[in-house]
């Protein structure tokens, strides 16, 4: 966490001493998207990375994923709603992918809900390519996008 206000300090993996933090911040960004339990689970299992953001003692934004062999699988990135636009997501979800590249993967995959726009500039910017559709995927009946990106060695 940062030693002085307004400092940001580089992305670090998140514990399970971390779990009131991203639960606070899932809460706020996407609503509440995993339970505690879940939370725990995800915390507590090296092959299930997350990367963190503090600044000023918060949790500012996260990117978490599932090592499997030589797949890393996003499963959430998650930006504080006041601190979006500031390239938070971009600097979190590389250090996730830098992550995984050091763990041996060789290529990243996720979904993506097809009218998020903010989101998708922001995977396409980091390399990712659509690979295919799930049609009514998300609750709301939205489509998902499959994205994929070939990692370069670490």
């Amino acid at each position: 966490m940062p030693d002085e206000p307004s400092t940001p300090q580089p992305p670090a993996l998140l514990a399970p001493a971390d779990l009131e933090a991203c639960l606070a911040l899932d809460g706020l960004s996407l609503g509440g998207l995993w339970s505690r339990g879940q939370w725990s689970t995800e915390l507590a299992d090296p092959r299930r990375p997350g990367l963190g953001l503090w600044r000023d003692r918060r949790l500012q934004a996260m990117a978490c994923g599932w090592l499997i062999l030589e797949e890393l699988h996003i499963t959430l990135v998650a930006v504080d709603p006041d601190q979006r636009r500031l390239g938070l997501g971009l600097l979190v979800l590389r250090a996730l992918l830098d992550t995984a590249s050091t763990r041996g993967a060789e290529r990243a995959t996720l979904e993506v809900a097809s009218g998020n726009a903010a989101a998708l500039a922001l995977y396409h910017r980091l390399g990712f390519r659509q690979a295919g559709r799930r049609p009514g995927y998300y609750r709301s009946g939205e489509d998902a996008l499959i994205l994929w990106l070939h990692l370069e060695k670490s």
